[in-house]
This record gives structure tokens, sequence and C-alpha cells, in this order.
């Protein structure tokens, strides 16, 4: 190929890509309200089997909704529910900040421990979880309200628990760590901080391990939550609406929303729809842009 043939190639894959950036637009982002007058709801979470999970964390019980069909309760014997997620094996994980431990959940609904101590003393309430592909579960352990008056640990932690081996801490932030997420490719781990109202990232090698803590996002307004990602490499950040900011941190766009908005989380077959816990209700914005898995 010729160099004026090489360059004339290069700066068409240039136009297409800037083309596809410009074409994502946030603008007209449609919000439909799925569902109301629960007690406070948190953690959404996308099952492959078609159907979302979500927290109604004072009332102890997950709540499940499916296309067509009203929201039931999936579970009624969660001790404080807040995030969740499911792994490549359609398991569920699920942080109950009152037991203040991360449990598995099995297909057939056996329920595993994963997590509850760090070193012999209890963990402080486990608040949001993220699993990878390849299976690495990694966890926030803040501690609000009441959480604070019964701690064991004198720090607040982010946990990684390899497929195999002991569970690991990633980081003992000064404040408390709230949402977790992923990169599309799972190479950057995600971390809200609620009292310093950042996000900072990690590096994730081979092994599932972090590296490279540093601050990506500062000064976000309100009390940043729950944190999600697209397969463009944006962040959606759960903070008073929900804020959007490309993958170097830069803003892009504010959703706002009624009630206080708790979390996030991408879902349904086409993997375009945003679902948002907020106060007593949760809601539904279809994107033009599919969430990371």
């Amino acid at each position: 190929m010729s160099r004026s043939n090489r360059m004339g190639l290069a700066a068409a894959l240039l136009f297409a890509l800037c083309a596809g950036l410009a074409a994502q637009d946030f603008s007209d982002i449609k919000v439909q309200q799925l569902a109301k007058g629960l007690s406070f709801t948190e953690g959404p979470a996308w099952s492959k089997d078609g159907y979302l999970i979500f927290s109604d964390t004072p009332a102890n019980r997950l709540m499940k909704w499916m296309p067509g069909h009203e929201v039931e309760v999936f579970r009624a014997d969660v001790e404080g529910p807040a995030g969740n997620a499911f792994d490549g094996e359609g398991r569920l994980y699920t942080c109950e900040t009152r037991a203040r431990r991360v449990t598995r959940t099995d297909k057939k609904g056996a329920l595993e421990v994963l997590a509850e101590r760090w070193e012999g003393k209890r963990l402080n309430a486990p608040d949001d979880v993220v699993v990878s592909r390849n299976g690495h579960v990694y966890f926030t352990d803040p501690a609000f309200g009441a959480q604070s008056d019964h701690r064991e640990l004198d720090f607040y932690g982010v946990y990684h628990i390899p497929p195999k081996g002991p569970m690991k801490l990633v980081a003992r932030p000064a404040g408390r760590p709230n949402g977790i997420a992923l990169s599309h490719n799972g190479r950057i781990l995600y971390v809200v901080n609620s009292d310093e109202r950042n996000v900072r990232a990690y590096d994730v090698d081979h092994n599932g391990d972090t590296s490279n803590e540093r601050v990506l996002i500062s000064g976000i307004p309100g009390v940043p939550g729950g944190i999600r990602t697209d397969e463009s490499g944006n962040l959606y950040v759960a903070a008073g609406g929900i804020a959007i900011y490309s993958a170097e941190g830069k803003p892009l766009h504010v959703v706002e929303m009624h009630g206080r908005v708790s979390n996030c989380g991408f879902g349904e077959a086409d993997n375009m729809t945003l679902f948002v816990t907020a106060g007593v209700s949760v809601y539904r914005l279809r994107m033009d842009v599919k969430g990371a898995y």
C-alpha cells in the first residue's frame, strides 16, 4: 500500500471514530419509573436469564423485575442488602450490610458466605460488589450511620476475592468507599469514595491484582454512591442524578433524577438500559450505548 493510501485509510478510520463518538448523545435520555412505594432501593443487577434484581434495604429483601411482569419479592431473608452482581455462571453476589458479609447464591438457591472477616475481625458493612469475567470479586466495606457504632476494624476497606486463594486488601482509604465497577476490558477497577467525593482508579493485572492507584474524578457534586461503566469507557456515577464522565474523567452529562439516587446498572437483552435505584423507586433509562459486561 502506498504512503498516500495509508494516510487516506488512517484519516477514514479517524473520521469513523470521531463520528461514532459524536453519535453518542446523552441529551435525549428517556426516564421511566419501573417501581415505587418501596423502602430504600439499592444495587440493581441484571441476570443473563432475563430479569433485574435490586435491593429494598430497610425491608431486608431482594426484589425481582422481569419485562412484562410486576415487581415481586425474590428473597425476603436478606440482612440489609445493598450492592448486587451476577457472575458468568449466573450466581448472585450480595452485600449484606446488617449481617456484615458478602454472600453468593447459586442458581438452585444455595447460599455461600464469601467474606465476613478480615484478620479475625468482622467486616464493617459491605456495600457494593463487582465480579470480573474470570471470576475475581471486588467489594467495598464502608460503614454508614449506625453501622459505625459496631465496627471492629479501625479502617474502611476495598477487598479482592480471587477465584482461588485468600481474600486480599486492595486499599484502606481515609474516606468511605462506596460504588465499585470494572472497565469493559476488565483492566481498570473504579472505586467511588463518598466522603472525598471522588473516583479512584486501579490497574488490574492478569492475576486480578491491583496497582497504580490514582484519583480519576474529583469534586463530584452531591454524595456519590454507585458506579457503572459502558463499552465506550464512560463512567456513570450515582450522585444527585446520574453524572456521566469520559474514560479520562471529563464530565459529559448529568441526568437529573427524582429521589435520592443510590446506584445504577446496565441490563436487558441488548444491555442498553440503565436501571437506577433512587429512594423508594427504580427507574429505567434507555441509552444509545451498551453497558460494560
